[in-house]
């Protein structure tokens, strides 16, 4: 299986070089991932005062081995502790292939999972439907989404609904660019969480670090951004105060506080915008009590900086992360998924870096070409357990067709650096994503 996603990356990489050695013409950069909105479309693209959209995401996928990082004799407990249980992820959302444990003893750190194992498998990633209000003449925006997961579970077919966000939106300022928001909406930490969704996501799975930087959160926020049309240039401010901080729902629960004091997260950034080049960095940061277990005292510290160039069809990007969560000092842990026993104390640092070139071949029907490849890097330790070191590479194309179909294929290599046994865990994956 290496050996072929090995492959499926050299030819990729040859078909980018031959792309760019032909001296093809310049393409204009279009900002698709404006921080006022994450990845929820601007109302100004939108004529009707009500409106409903959508995607319907289907994959194919294979893992290999039985589709978890677990190895059949590794007798460590928890077992969750010593692996990276995250890794063989299949979908955008981050849901792996499966986590079974063969009734070995875990402590909640585990994403979700589709149930497949190692059996190639089609599956309904997420079907998902947003309706959005704005008043005409009103400063006033509201917006739902609400997504469908149909899944094999043990107990049989299940099909997960989740409120994925729910907010209200007041810009009080014609003549600044300043919202509030009330509810459920994007995190604020660093950039990946405007991929969150598959339709925008340049390829299919999040990185190593995502699932501590891209839940959603219940809460207010406030965005503020200034231009600097003398230096073609702008600042901003993103900052949020919510119940559970960012980290995903399998990990954290969102929809209500466990310990009554809220999160404090927040960016700020710079853009550089240019005819032809576009360039953003930018600070974060998280701090407040963990909202998995029930003291107040129990604390949560995250920084991380990011990046951004698009230049003529090539995009670079990554993100670093160290985030420390102090050990909860009752017994008993909170995840979205259930009760856990132990809120043990917790540290990481990692991040990823992004390379993609969108080739300029494009037509009524071939709206976009996309070859992408991804480095990721996790360095992880429970308090009291061995530091588990992982690392990825990610290699995939993209196609989209009409403007209403995005049809992608990706390889993800897994290597064990650490801390953690050697195992069969990667991932060829494939999507299609049909937007409405």
């Amino acid at each position: 299986m290496k050996a072929r996603l090995l492959v499926l990356g050299v030819v990729i990489s040859a078909v980018g070089a031959r792309a760019q050695d032909a001296g093809v013409e310049e393409v204009e950069i279009v900002d698709v991932d404006d921080v006022t909105q994450g990845y929820t479309p601007s109302e100004e693209q939108a004529h009707e005062t009500l409106r409903l959209t959508g995607y319907i995401d289907v994959g194919f996928v294979k893992a290999t081995g039985d589709g978890t990082s677990y190895v059949p004799d590794d007798t460590r407990a928890p077992l969750d502790y010593g692996v990276d249980p995250f890794a063989t992820a299949v979908n955008s959302r981050g849901d792996v292939a499966s986590t079974s444990s063969g009734e070995r003893w875990t402590n909640g750190f585990r994403p979700r999972s589709v149930g497949i194992g190692g059996n190639p498998s089609f599956l309904i990633n997420t079907a998902s439907a947003d309706v959005r209000f704005q008043p005409r003449g009103l400063p006033i925006f509201a917006f739902a989404r609400v997504q469908l997961m149909p899944r094999l579970l043990p107990t049989g077919d299940q099909t997960r609904i989740e409120l994925q966000q729910a907010f209200g939106r007041v810009s009080p300022f014609s003549s600044q660019e300043f919202a509030l928001f009330l509810g459920k909406f994007d995190s604020v930490f660093g950039i990946e969480y405007l991929e969150n969704e598959a339709n925008l996501r340049t390829g299919i799975t999040p990185s190593l670090i995502a699932r501590y930087t891209t839940g959603h959160s219940l809460g207010a926020k406030a965005f503020y951004r200034v231009q600097l049309p003398s230096a073609m240039s702008a600042l901003s401010v993103n900052a949020a105060l919510t119940n559970n901080g960012t980290r995903i729902e399998a990990l954290v629960p969102p929809d209500g506080s466990v310990v009554g004091v809220p999160v404090l997260s927040g960016r700020a950034g710079y853009e550089l915008n240019l005819q032809h080049v576009q360039a953003k960095v930018g600070v974060s940061g998280l701090y407040g009590p963990r909202n998995d277990q029930r003291s107040p005292g129990a604390r949560q510290l995250a920084l991380g900086v990011d990046a951004r160039l698009n230049w003529s069809g090539l995009s670079v990007a990554g993100e670093l992360l160290r985030l420390v969560d102090e050990p909860g000092p009752l017994a008993g842990k909170v995840t979205g998924q259930g009760p856990a026993e132990l809120a043990s104390g917790f540290q990481v640092w990692g991040g990823w870096a992004r390379v993609a070139y969108t080739l300029p071949w494009k037509n009524e029907v071939l709206t976009g070409l996309t070859l992408y490849g991804r480095y990721d890097r996790r360095h992880a330790a429970f308090e009291g357990y061995t530091e588990v070191r992982t690392q990825r590479f990610t290699v995939g194309a993209r196609i989209d067709l009409f403007e209403l179909l995005a049809l992608k294929a990706e390889g993800v290599l897994n290597a064990e650096l650490g801390g953690a046994p050697a195992v069969d865990n990667d991932v060829f994956t494939a999507s299609a994503v049909f937007t409405w």
